[in-house]
Order: C-alpha cells, then sequence, then structure tokens
C-alpha cells in the first residue's frame, strides 16, 4: 500500500505555513493539542520567502547607501558604492534560509507534524492533499491561513517587465526607469529600494495623495524626500494602457497626468486578494464576503464551527502581527480557553526612508467618526537625539481624550518608528492616559524620548517645546 494511502488524523489542522499559521501551529502544540501543519512551501510563507524579510533586508541596505550619501553633509565622504546584485541576492537568501531553518526546527520541537501539499475540503472534517505523500487529513478543528496574493489589473499578468511584489524583490536588475503603480506602502517600499540602487522611479497615484489611510501629517515629511528622491509623483493619475517591447514598456497615463512614456520595467502594486482558490470550500459551511475573505467571529471561527479562519485569508488589516495574533487566538479558542480577537491598537509601519508607524485611533478616523480628540505634536527638531542623527524631518504625535486624557492614538514619522511604536500600543492596550507617559522617565538623548515630551504638551508644556 502506497504510505499516503491511509488519512492522517489529528486534532487539529492548519493550512498555510505563514506567521498566523504556524503562530497558531506553535501555541496549540504548547496548549498540548495534537498539530499537523500542511504548506505548499517551506514554512515562513509569503512574509518571509518573498514579503516581509525579504524585503526589508533590501530596504536596509538601501537605508545604508541613503546613510552613506548623507554622511557626506556631516563631514564624512565613502567611495561611490559598488552595487553587487549576486551578492544582495545571496545575503537574502542566507537571511531566509537561516529563519526557514529555524521554524523547520521549532516544528520537530514541538512536536508539530509538518506536511507539505495542497489542501482543499472534500467536508467539513476532512481535506484532500494534492502534490503530497499524504492522500488526506482528517482533523476535528482547522485553521484556514492560506494569506494573500498581489492584486492585478484585469488583462494584466506579471511577468517579464511586468512585475508584482514578489517579482521586485528578486532584484533581477536596476532599470533605468521604474514606474511604481500604486501609491500605497509596497510601491512606495519597493521605489525606495529601487531608487537607492540608481534606478529614475515614476509612482502613479490614482487618489490624491499617497498612503491614503494615513494621517497626512505623518505622510508630508516622507513626500518632501520622496519628491526629491523619485524622479516624478504622479496623483490622481492611473496607468490606462501597457504595451510590452523587448526592451521596454511602453505606458499610457491617464488622469491629471496625461502622457505617453517609456519604462524599463513596470511595478504593479495596487493591493492583495485572498487566497481562497482551490480550497473548495463549497464543501464546508465556510462563508466569504464580496472580496472573497472568509468571514469569522472574534475567536476566528466560521460559520463552519470547527473551521477557523486567520490572517490575510480573513480580511481586515493585512499584516503579519495581526494574522499571528489572531493564530494564538483561534488557537486557544480550540483548546478550550477563552479567547478572543479584542486588540485596541494594531500597530501599523511604513518602511520607507523616514519611517512611518501608527496605532490606535488615527485623525482622519476620529474626524470621520465625529470624535472629538485633542492632538500633541512634538517636532524632531526639538530633539538633540534626532538632530545628531540627521532626523530632524521626524515627528511623534499623540491623539488623546480631551474628557479624561486617556491615550487613543500615537504616529510617528521618523528614524526607528518601527521600534518606537511599541510604546504606544501598550499605553492604548493597557488604558494609560496622556499624564503616564509624560511622567515615565525617557532616557536622554533618544528618539524614544519624543513620545513622553508629545505627552508633555497635554500637560501644558514640554521640557524641549512649546
Amino acid at each position: 500500500m502506497v504510505m499516503g494511502e491511509l488519512p492522517v488524523k489529528t486534532d487539529l489542522l492548519v493550512i498555510g505555513g505563514g506567521p498566523g499559521g504556524y503562530a497558531a501551529a506553535f501555541r496549540a502544540a504548547d496548549l498540548g493539542l495534537d498539530v499537523t501543519l500542511v504548506s505548499d512551501e517551506p514554512p515562513g510563507g509569503v512574509c518571509l520567502l518573498r514579503g516581509c524579510i525579504p524585503s526589508k533586508t533590501l530596504l536596509y541596505l538601501a537605508e545604508l547607501l541613503e546613510a552613506s550619501r548623507a554622511a557626506e553633509s556631516m563631514g564624512l565622504r565613502f567611495g561611490e558604492p559598488q552595487i553587487d546584485l549576486e551578492g544582495i541576492g545571496r545575503w537574502r537568501d542566507k537571511v531566509i534560509g537561516q529563519l526557514t531553518r529555524g521554524l523547520e526546527g521549532l516544528c520537530r520541537k514541538r512536536g508539530v507534524q509538518l506536511i507539505r501539499g495542497r489542501a482543499h475540503f472534500e467536508g467539513p472534517e476532512r481535506v484532500r492533499l494534492e502534490h503530497s505523500d499524504v492522500a488526506a487529513i482528517d482533523f476535528r478543528h482547522a485553521i484556514i491561513a492560506t494569506g494573500s496574493r498581489p492584486r492585478m489589473p484585469p488583462g494584466v499578468e506579471a511577468g517579464g517587465r511586468i512585475m508584482d511584489s514578489t517579482a521586485a524583490l528578486t532584484l533581477p536588475d536596476i532599470p533605468e526607469r521604474l514606474l511604481a503603480v500604486g501609491g500605497g506602502y509596497v510601491g512606495l517600499e519597493m521605489g525606495t529600494v529601487y531608487a537607492a540602487l540608481g534606478s529614475r522611479v515614476t509612482v502613479v497615484q490614482s487618489q490624491d495623495r499617497l498612503l491614503p489611510p494615513v494621517d497626512d501629517d505623518l505622510v508630508k515629511p516622507l513626500v518632501r524626500k520622496l519628491e526629491k528622491q523619485f524622479e516624478a509623483i504622479h496623483y490622481n493619475t492611473r496607468a490606462t494602457g501597457l504595451e510590452i517591447g523587448d526592451e521596454t514598456v511602453q505606458v499610457t497615463l491617464s488622469g491629471d497626468v496625461e502622457s505617453t512614456e517609456r519604462f524599463d520595467r513596470v511595478l504593479v502594486a495596487i493591493g492583495r486578494v485572498p487566497n481562497i482558490e482551490g480550497l473548495n470550500l463549497e464543501a464546508t459551511g465556510v462563508e466569504t464576503d464580496r472580496r472573497g475573505a472568509i468571514q469569522t467571529d472574534e475567536q476566528r471561527r466560521t460559520a463552519e464551527p470547527n473551521i477557523f479562519a486567520i490572517g490575510d485569508v480573513a480580511g481586515g488589516a493585512l499584516l503579519a502581527h495581526k494574522a499571528m495574533h489572531e493564530g494564538k487566538v483561534a488557537a486557544e479558542a480550540i483548546a478550550g480557553q477563552p479567547a478572543a480577537f479584542d486588540a485596541r491598537a494594531i500597530p501599523a509601519v511604513v518602511y520607507t526612508d523616514p519611517q512611518i508607524a501608527w496605532c490606535g485611533l488615527t485623525e482622519g478616523e476620529a474626524q470621520s467618526a465625529g470624535t472629538r480628540v485633542r492632538v500633541d505634536r512634538f517636532p524632531w527638531n526639538a530633539s538633540g537625539r534626532a538632530l545628531s542623527m540627521g532626523a530632524g524631518e521626524g515627528m511623534t504625535k499623540v491623539i488623546s481624550d480631551p474628557e479624561n486624557g486617556r491615550v487613543l492614538g500615537v504616529g510617528i514619522v521618523g528614524r526607528d518608528a518601527e521600534a518606537l511604536i511599541a510604546e504606544g500600543v501598550l499605553a492604548i492596550e493597557m488604558g494609560a492616559v496622556a499624564e503616564d507617559l509624560a511622567r515615565c522617565i525617557h532616557p536622554h538623548p533618544t528618539l524614544s524620548e519624543t513620545l513622553g515630551e508629545a505627552a508633555e504638551l497635554t500637560l501644558g508644556g514640554s521640557t524641549h517645546f512649546k
């Protein structure tokens, strides 16, 4: 008999090995469940293999390039950098490989059975596997964590000179001219990488501003930097026609800018769609919304009571750390523990230079909802540490309730915003008031004290800014 003819039986089947999937599998195993993790690729998913980790690896190199150039104004001169694409690729792959091996080791240590293959449902308690040594798996509970994929315009396919985010991360070459279609975080992050490497980058954005969900005062310092770094940024403009040639792509632009231009490569970054194709959800009671995202409750349980869904495939903010938290909630609910996804402050980070990070309520959301808030901003040109780093363009703001001072939101633009935002998350989740932040002693001189100084403004004035 072929090894995989008899179905594997498991307490919990996790479909998808990305951050949400492996976090769910690990938490469930820690709680004593028999766990099987099915993925058609090594653990880590899009985030590790062709998303978060490789992109931040390249963005770090871009930061080094920009820092070396900026150092000249501080009296420090380097020679012109020599860019070795193969060497960069080896470094990126080394990082990915080390993390992948680490996840495989954690699966073994926790007793999580890792099976390669692609799963589709045959019913609410069984999946059939393709491209696997195992034919089928019977489960008591399942968590769908299949993630998302880049969205492409109708009639346009990624390939060759048309790149999605996955292709862009492979750094096939350094195009002389690159068009980024989409002014969200992916278009801007990858545009930053290619611009640092020497490409002349143009961004077309269908709306009247970059990063539409982000408060305008956080975006403005970034825009000022990108206007110098990029060749052009076109607002209220769409790429309405693409003609792919042997060496270039002819692009028709329509909107505020009406022109036809040639680019060496085009990056399409207009969003992502849930990966539900091939799952055969019709064999279950799982329901999806009009965008294809699986609908869940606060425990991440679907309309099929024993099947859960987490991460990008369930919609909401498409963030790896949100997926990981959801995975833990789902695992705990399955294990019979009281659990619900009730986060008040999900942090978001744009890894451009300067970085942008925010959590909790934004000013834009408050205005749309008619919620009265107090906003206090501390400019980094009043921060000794920021000025010493050449980062005086940054800003930290605290959004609070004008009645009781409770911290409702935090926004930061500037160096290391990715790390600084964590204090804001903790403050919101703990129900802190702005005075709590102000009274905490922050080390000096650091960027972290900008949050304390912003909170001091709610008390009438900060030490270094009035």
